[in-house]
């Protein structure tokens, strides 16, 4: 899950620099990235 957050960030990052920020994809990042860290808390419990 970690690695595709950080994919997704990559591509968000590429796709804002080539095409221009789109608010959308990365509220979308920050809702995956959520999901990562609350998936990695629950593991570690």
């Amino acid at each position: 899950m970690a690695v595709t957050t950080f994919a997704a960030l990559v591509a968000v990052s590429t796709y804002s620099v080539a095409l221009g920020s789109n608010g959308w994809l990365w509220f979308g990042w920050v809702v995956l990235g959520l999901l990562t860290l609350g998936l990695a808390a629950s593991r570690s419990t």
